[in-house]
């Protein structure tokens, strides 16, 4: 008996873990990606999101006080991706920023966390008096 509620509890951890299996990713270029998971989740990721969550460091990154932040990038846009191996999409966007792998697990984060993300981004950009629009070219 043990050794069964063992293995439920194992395989529950287990998927507790691990993210769904991803089914498919379609680029719109140049607005948005969108993915879809083994579990049914599906999500539509805003080229400026994925710009702002991207995993890289950048060069465009300001940094207010200690904290890194990306701004400016509400008209940002997808220009093409390509796959990385069997775990991951490399998005090369319009301000040729392509140095972020975003691995299935990451989207998929992404996704489930989509709201709470952007909100706090925005707090973010309120509270350092900046925006997600582009400064305008003097």
């Amino acid at each position: 008996m043990a050794a069964a509620v063992g293995a439920v509890v194992r395989r529950l951890h287990a998927a507790a873990v691990q993210p769904p299996r991803l089914t498919k990713l379609a680029l719109h270029a140049p607005k948005s990606v969108e993915v879809e998971f083994a579990d049914g989740s599906s999500f539509h990721l805003s080229a400026e999101f994925l710009r702002v969550y991207s995993p890289a460091a950048d060069s465009k990154i300001r940094s207010v006080r200690g904290e890194k932040v990306i701004f400016g990038r509400r008209h940002v846009g997808i220009m093409s991706a390509e796959s990385v191996g069997n775990y991951g999409v490399r998005i090369l966007f319009d301000d040729l920023h392509k140095t972020g792998i975003f691995t299935w697990d990451y989207l998929h984060h992404l996704g489930s966390n989509k709201f709470s993300l952007m909100r706090s981004y925005i707090r973010t950009l309120r509270k350092h008096g900046l925006s997600r629009d582009p400064q305008r070219r003097k």
